[in-house]
């Protein structure tokens, strides 16, 4: 079931009105019932590797709890580690490393071909996992109790607004929540709305229409010209934000409706004035994720220079492999990781270069320039990101530069109607980012008059409604 149907547009008013009906104790049933059921609507086949998940972390969990030997707690923790990473690795990756393997063997003329499977890839699968797993190892840390209730812990696992596309939320932050009597409460429910409305807004208005283009010209992109693949690559970094952004943005109101707080996901990503501040505010929940159950326990920063790299570099690898399995992923999280480790090595230079030129006495300009060179490096990855194959991928690299004057084609259906629509949208929404950017986003809107504000509401709503793409497109993030 997606956010941007009509199935949604039934189902969510449906269970807020039966959920506030009905008493506490009861209602981790209901949203049980209601998160596998909005999973199974995609294909029911899938709820079964869910609870495949719940049930072995559960038991895990439980196990760790009735034992202080730490060698038996770890190898209670190993099973969580090995059982989940197997799951996602015979659904997500084993057909890419049996393909690259039976290619490398072919180059030495050596030509087996190894078995393959023709599995249809879970949605969301890699978020849940993570989810699920890292509950096991705050388990092992002893920052959680294992947790006694299967069904809540079921519903952690599969809590509906997150389920597909994240927030990836901590155990200590999401499951104490259950146990919380939410009561009704309007500004709760109003501003969860507001912060739905706001998601569909980029979604429908923003990431779809931009995907018209972005479609076409990356799906051929022999057939384009420079001019065509740069508008597209700048198109792609705006579309995949949006599209993300308001993913994060619907599931974490939806959750406010209901009374639950999800983590914030973005922050104004394309304000960075760094790469290194870029994954602070992108991606928040898997960036954080990466940081305390990898990049920390391999040792940080905290083991010599040399090794500092290697850590870096192995978490975007694998960050970029975790996104999906292909070389195009691997390449973007390589890119990342050499940004960082380019940028640690080059610090102190570019700091003595700045303090003698004219830049020093004029921090706004600096300011801009950081932003706008970081933005471009974190869009020039996402040729890799986006591309169809590593080949698809040098060509575009190859080509941005070529026959720049030739009038750019980004398919029959993306016409001036739609790159109006898309300008002034996005004009909009940098507006609001700007304002939220500066903390002033409340003083400047919702301390106004009520008249003002609803007007803003009401034109937000009506925008949707008027010039939202409604194809039922699916979010590009439930790919992952």
């Amino acid at each position: 079931m997606l956010f941007n149907s009509l199935d949604f547009l039934y189902f969510f008013p449906v269970v807020v009105a039966i959920y506030y009906f009905m008493p506490h104790g009861y209602r981790w049933a209901l949203l049980l019932v209601a998160s596998y059921y909005f999973y199974m609507s995609w294909k029911a086949e899938y709820a079964v590797l869910i609870a495949v998940s719940t049930l072995i972390d559960y038991g895990v969990a439980r196990q760790m709890s009735r034992t202080t030997e730490q060698s038996r707690r770890k190898k209670w923790l190993l099973l969580s580690l090995v059982s989940n990473l197997g799951i996602l690795f015979g659904f997500k990756y084993f057909n890419f490393f049996s393909d690259s393997f039976t290619a490398a063997l072919n180059q030495f003329n050596i030509f087996y071909n190894v078995p393959t499977f023709d599995l249809l890839l879970p949605v969301g699968i890699s978020f849940y996992t993570f989810q699920s797993m890292s509950y096991s190892v705050d388990v092992y840390r002893g920052d959680k109790e294992a947790e006694r209730h299967l069904g809540i812990f079921a519903l952690y696992v599969a809590f509906f607004p997150q389920l597909v596309a994240g927030p990836i939320e901590r155990s200590t932050r999401l499951l104490p929540q259950f146990y919380q009597k939410h009561v009704f409460d309007y500004d709760n429910v109003t501003n969860g709305l507001k912060l739905m409305a706001w998601g569909f807004f980029k979604k429908l208005v923003i990431a779809d229409r931009l995907a018209i283009a972005v479609d076409s010209v990356y799906s051929n992109p022999t057939e384009s010209t420079g001019l065509s693949l740069i508008m597209a690559t700048y198109f792609f970094a705006i579309q995949l934000y949006c599209d993300f952004s308001g993913y994060s943005d619907i599931a974490i109101g939806a959750a406010r409706v209901l009374g639950f707080d999800l983590m914030k996901n973005f922050r104004q990503p394309y304000f960075a004035r760094t790469v290194k501040d870029f994954w602070s505010r992108w991606h928040i929940s898997l960036s954080s994720w990466f940081r305390d159950y990898l990049y920390i326990p391999l040792g940080g920063n905290r083991m010599g220079k040399r090794r500092w790299y290697f850590n870096l570099m192995v978490v975007f690898l694998l960050s970029g492999l975790w996104h999906g399995a292909n070389w195009t992923y691997l390449a973007w999280g390589g890119l990342h990781g050499f940004y960082l480790i380019f940028g640690i090595w080059t610090d102190k230079l570019r700091k003595q270069i700045v303090a003698v030129t004219p830049l020093v006495r004029y921090p706004l300009l600096k300011m801009g320039l950081d932003i706008v060179v970081t933005f471009h490096l974190v869009t020039f990855a996402l040729i890799f990101f986006r591309a169809e194959s590593i080949t698809d991928a040098f060509y575009i690299v190859t080509h941005l530069l070529v026959d720049l004057m030739a009038k750019p084609q980004l398919g029959p259906e993306f016409g001036y109607y739609n790159l109006f629509i898309v300008v002034i949208a996005i004009g909009v929404m940098t507006l609001v980012h700007f304002l939220q950017e500066q903390g002033r986003f409340q003083e400047l809107v919702e301390n106004r008059p009520l008249w003002f504000r609803w007007s803003l509401y009401y034109a937000l709503v009506f925008s949707i409604l008027i010039f939202g793409q409604f194809g039922t497109t699916e979010f590009v993030y439930f790919q992952f």
